[in-house]
C-alpha cells in the first residue's frame, strides 16, 4: 500500500510541478525571451568550443579533416608532466595567484568598508571616481607607467629611497626576478582596487539604516558598528567573491607577465598561460597547448567545487 501511495503521490506532484513551471514561463516570458541572447552567446562561445579539447588527444595538424588526424591519446599529458618547465611555471601562477588573493580580496572589502564611512558625499564621490578609472585604462599603458617609476633613469621610486638615504644607488626592480611577483601583485592591486570594491559597496547599500540607528542608541562606536553590523550584513557577498576568485585561481591571465617581464626575469614572470603561448601555438605545437588549457580547466573547476563544497559544509552557504 505504502508503494501505492507513493507512487499516486508522485503521478500528483510531477504535473503540478509542470504546470507551476508554464505558468511561470507564460508569466514572465519577456524576461526569458530577454536572457535567450545571453543564454546563446554562452552556448556559442563557451560550449561550442569544448569540441577543440579532441586536439589534445591527436597529433593535430591544420589542414587535415577531423577523422583524418592522428589519435595520440594522453602522449601530450605526459610530455606535459614530464616537463620541468611546466612545474616551474606552475610555481609561479600559484605563487602570483595566492598573493593576488589575499591582497586583491582582502583590500578592496577594506577600501570598500572605509568609503562607506565617508559622510560627504562630494569626497566620496570624487574618491569613487579617481579610484575606478585605473580599471578602465590598458594594461599597456599600464605597464608602461609602472616600468617608468621603478626606472633607474628618472623613476620616481628610485629618485626617493635616493633622496632619503634608504639606499646608495638605484635599484634595477625589473631586472630582479624576486621582485616581480610583488610587483605584479601591487600593479594589479592599484588597477583593480577601486573596481573590484563596487560589489561590497553594492551589498553595503542593502544593510537597513534601523541597525545603525539601534546601535548608536546602544553607545556602538563606529568601529562597533562596522565589526557588528557592516561586515555581518556582507558577509554572504564575501563567501561568494571568494568562492569564484578560489575556482579562478589557477587562470590568472598573462597579460600582467607579458608586458611587465623580460628575458632576465623569465624563470619568475612565465605563467600557465604564457607558457602554453610560447611552447604550445607558438612553436605550432596546437594539441600540447590545449593539453595545458584542459589542465587549466579542470584545475579551476576542482578548486571551485572544493572551495564550495568546504565553505557550505561550515556556513552553509554556498554558490551552487
Amino acid at each position: 500500500m505504502e508503494v501505492i501511495k507513493e507512487k499516486a503521490h508522485s503521478e500528483i506532484v510531477t504535473p503540478k510541478k509542470k504546470r507551476s513551471f508554464w505558468r511561470m514561463f507564460k508569466q514572465q516570458k519577456y524576461l526569458y525571451l530577454m536572457s535567450l541572447p545571453f543564454v546563446i552567446w554562452v552556448i556559442v562561445f563557451h560550449y561550442f568550443p569544448l569540441w577543440g579539447w579532441t586536439m589534445a588527444f591527436q597529433n593535430y595538424r591544420p589542414g587535415l579533416t577531423f577523422f583524418e588526424q592522428e589519435w595520440v591519446g594522453f602522449e601530450h599529458f605526459i610530455a606535459l608532466f614530464q616537463d620541468e618547465r611546466f612545474y616551474l611555471v606552475l610555481r609561479n601562477t600559484l605563487a602570483m595567484s595566492i598573493m593576488g588573493l589575499l591582497l586583491g580580496f582582502t583590500v578592496p572589502i577594506l577600501f570598500a568598508v572605509l568609503l562607506n564611512e565617508v559622510r560627504k558625499k562630494a569626497f566620496k564621490s570624487i574618491v569613487q571616481t579617481v579610484s575606478y578609472l585605473p580599471h578602465f585604462v590598458s594594461w599597456v599603458v599600464v605597464a608602461g607607467i609602472v616600468t617608468k617609476m621603478l626606472s633607474i633613469d628618472g623613476g620616481i621610486v628610485n629618485q626617493l629611497l635616493t633622496s632619503t638615504g634608504l639606499v646608495d644607488e638605484p635599484i634595477q626592480f625589473m631586472t630582479k626576478g624576486e621582485w616581480f611577483w610583488i610587483i605584479v601583485t601591487l600593479s594589479d592591486l592599484w588597477k583593480e582596487m577601486g573596481w573590484n570594491s563596487i560589489i561590497f559597496l553594492a551589498a553595503m547599500a542593502g544593510i537597513d539604516p534601523q541597525l545603525y540607528e539601534a546601535a548608536k542608541v546602544d553607545g556602538a562606536s563606529r568601529w562597533r558598528q562596522i565589526w557588528h553590523i557592516t561586515l555581518p550584513g556582507i558577509r554572504p557577498t564575501i563567501l561568494v567573491v571568494l568562492i569564484l576568485s578560489i575556482g579562478h585561481l589557477i587562470t590568472i591571465g598573462f597579460e600582467k607577465q607579458f608586458l611587465l617581464g623580460n628575458s632576465t626575469v623569465v624563470d619568475y614572470s612565465e605563467v600557465l598561460d604564457l607558457y602554453a603561448l610560447n611552447y604550445g601555438i607558438g612553436l605550432g605545437r596546437f594539441s600540447y597547448g590545449t593539453a595545458i588549457g584542459i589542465f587549466n580547466s579542470l584545475v579551476s573547476i576542482i578548486l571551485l567545487f572544493l572551495a564550495n563544497g568546504i565553505f557550505k559544509r561550515f556556513t552553509n552557504q554556498s554558490v551552487m
